[in-house]
């Protein structure tokens, strides 16, 4: 699954209707956006897709119809993560992985583990699950960071666990990770504005979420960076991070659902406790696709 996880990959969201039910109706047309739109592989359950807000039964839903719908088109990674380490255990044990390439376990948020504690904890995983990891450090939804050192540890102990989805914003951090991780541990960013400055010091692409929003746009400037093109890549760069700002100033994914609406893909409805942004902001991003 390594050689998939390059290049653009896009944090879905979960369409409702006004009633706030899933709308499969909308997922398809996703779906079919965004691989039309070139991106190289598509990820389900995370926190773009208010996993947090769906039940059992909506989540395995939702997998079920994603995996069906996108038909071995491109790599298909889940969201199977949490703070009980001892319930995620028990849900990869339950889960049928047909056709899932990987899943994206975040570090755990709330319990403010100790660097070993969070060893201890994608050990657990590492040690149950019958695909590929890559591991979500996001310290501004966990309130914990996981260092260099411990992401370099994980990488090395475990031949399951190969990519880190970077979102702490510390550059230092992240090009530690990029020196000394072993051969074929891919690091991916998780925070667009900062997607080409890491690719062009050695990452391997973004799970992104503006890339929803600009699919062609966002992964083509990833590939240029990619392939050395520097020129290329920064005059695609900057007309995007007026739209990243935008995209996340009233909270995500109520910015992304806006601009998928605008695109005429789906609705842009949202389950409490997030509301969809203001008009204000709506016409602005609605300028800016345009």
């Amino acid at each position: 699954m390594t050689t998939g996880l390059r290049g653009t990959g896009v944090a879905i969201v979960t369409p409702f209707n006004e009633d706030r039910s899933i709308d499969f109706n909308g997922l398809s047309n996703l779906i079919d956006y965004l691989i039309d739109g070139k991106v190289e592989f598509l990820v389900s359950m995370g926190t773009t897709g208010e996993s947090v807000v769906l039940s059992i039964e909506e989540k395995e839903k939702v997998v079920s119809f994603t995996k069906e719908k996108i038909d071995g088109r491109v790599p298909f990674v889940v969201g199977i993560g949490g703070n009980n380490t001892a319930a995620i255990v028990e849900q990869i044990k339950t889960t049928d992985f047909t056709c899932i390439d990987a899943i994206l376990s975040v570090s755990p948020a709330y319990n403010k583990p100790t660097q070993e504690g969070i060893y201890q904890h994608f050990k657990a995983i590492s040690e149950t699950c019958p695909v590929d990891i890559i591991l979500y450090n996001v310290p501004g939804r966990t309130s914990s960071n996981m260092s260099a050192e411990l992401t370099l540890r994980l990488a090395n102990d475990f031949d399951n666990i190969v990519a880190v989805k970077e979102a702490s914003g510390n550059m230092e951090q992240i090009m530690q990770i990029l020196r000394d991780r072993p051969k074929g541990f891919k690091v991916l960013s998780g925070d667009d504005a900062l997607t080409l400055p890491m690719v062009l010091m050695g990452a391997d692409g973004v799970i992104s979420v503006q890339a929803m929003a600009q699919p062609y746009e966002f992964s083509e400037m990833v590939r240029q960076g990619l392939a050395g093109n520097l020129e290329k890549a920064r005059a695609m760069h900057y007309p995007q991070l007026e739209v990243i700002d935008h995209l996340f100033a009233e909270g995500n994914p109520a910015g992304v659902k806006a601009c998928l609406k605008i695109n005429g893909v789906c609705e842009e409805y949202v389950r409490l406790p997030l509301v969809a942004i203001s008009r204000e902001r709506y016409a602005k991003l609605e300028n800016l696709l345009k």
